[in-house]
């Protein structure tokens, strides 16, 4: 059992650097299509639900690791205005760089670029998940309701953007990322259900070996404590090493 509050779960780290690895992957096939041009299907099979897989793993960590740290500040007994306003500015620290990815893909790219892709989402769901934290069952049931509603407005289009961030998409609407509320954010509230269900008060509920010190659980740690550092910076460095290999065409970053 894990009960000191400085420790961290391997596991949590773990899945998380798996969540790396395999967005690396996708994020390569999907560079080699969009510019350099190979005629790859991500739209569908395999491919397809290796995407979703890849997003739901990391957005279900973002519910779950809030439930730790939560649960950590509460044994250390960190004031509740505290907290929220740690929350909240991380949310916004979060937000932020989604919204230097929107101007960054604006730029570069013009059509298809980023409006509301997985860090806004992310940055959004750490504020509004606070209330949240100390339910149960609820958020389970919440959880299932947010991403059926999202799976029922993909079957429509509207005549309007404004609410193209809760999953109202419209028109002709075009991005290379994009990460509503509808569903999305129904898979934080179901991470957090399990994180407080098996971690309650910091404590892992379940026996689970340490399997930290092995080297090639350690690198996938690694990786998953680093991850929004290597989110921010993979993709620009997998369009460099595709350029520098002949397998990208400059010319498609030029408005």
């Amino acid at each position: 059992m894990n009960e000191h509050p400085e420790q961290r779960f391997w596991e949590i780290d773990f899945l998380r650097g798996l969540a790396i690895i395999m967005m690396i992957v996708f994020h390569l096939l999907y560079d080699l299509t969009y510019f350099g041009g190979r005629n790859l299907n991500l739209h569908s099979g395999f491919w397809l639900y290796f995407g979703r897989a890849t997003a739901t793993i990391f957005i279900f960590l973002v519910g779950a690791s809030l439930t730790l740290s939560f649960s950590r500040s509460m044994k250390i007994r960190n004031p509740e205005q505290k907290l929220y306003l740690k929350y909240l500015k991380r949310g916004l620290k979060i937000l932020s760089w989604g919204l230097i990815i929107t101007l960054t893909t604006w730029i570069f790219l013009r059509g298809g670029f980023v409006l509301f892709g997985i860090l806004h989402l992310i940055g959004i769901s750490i504020i509004l998940a606070y209330p949240f934290l100390k339910l149960r069952y609820w958020n389970l049931l919440l959880g299932i309701v947010i991403v059926s509603l999202g799976i029922y407005l993909k079957n429509f289009t509207f005549g309007f953007h404004w609410l193209v961030w809760l999953g109202f998409m419209p028109d002709h609407f075009c991005t290379v990322d994009y990460f509503p509320i509808f569903p999305w954010f129904g898979v934080v509230l179901i991470g957090v259900f399990f994180g407080n269900l098996l971690y309650p008060d910091y404590t892992r509920k379940f026996d689970l070996w340490d399997l930290y010190n092995f080297d090639f659980i350690g690198v996938f740690c690694l990786l998953g404590r680093h991850s929004l550092v290597i989110y921010l910076i993979h993709q620009p460095i997998l369009i460099i090493l595709l350029y520098l290999l002949g397998s990208a065409d400059v010319g498609l970053f030029v408005p």
